[in-house]
């Protein structure tokens, strides 16, 4: 999982190889953003017989707090090519977080 921020949005990558668009949802609620999704199993008619089987199956969910400044509205998701790519705007007129030095007790 990738998040990083612009100039004027934030962006979260999540690699999903083998899956589809169907497979994942994307929600927004209470700042707080969740990408959810399942990997099937292929069928026991289907599935021939492995030798050795290293990729994972199941379901799974990711969580992750949003910045104030996250415009909710203009959640984006897209999937390509085994990559969820999710794009928020930051609302206009937010200022912008400056560095502070945090003391160590």
């Amino acid at each position: 999982m990738d998040i990083c921020e612009s100039d004027g949005t934030y962006l979260f990558k999540a690699d999903i190889p083998g899956m589809n668009k169907e497979d994942v949802s994307v929600s927004v609620a209470e700042d707080m953003l969740t990408l959810q999704g399942e990997r099937k199993r292929e069928s026991e008619e289907t599935r021939p017989h492995f030798h050795r089987m290293e990729r994972s199956y199941g379901s799974f969910s990711r969580s992750f707090s949003l910045p104030e400044d996250a415009d909710l509205n203009t959640v984006h998701a897209h999937c390509e090519n085994g990559e969820l790519t999710v794009s928020i705007a930051k609302k206009a007129g937010a200022e912008e977080a400056k560095p502070v030095s945090i003391p160590v007790d």
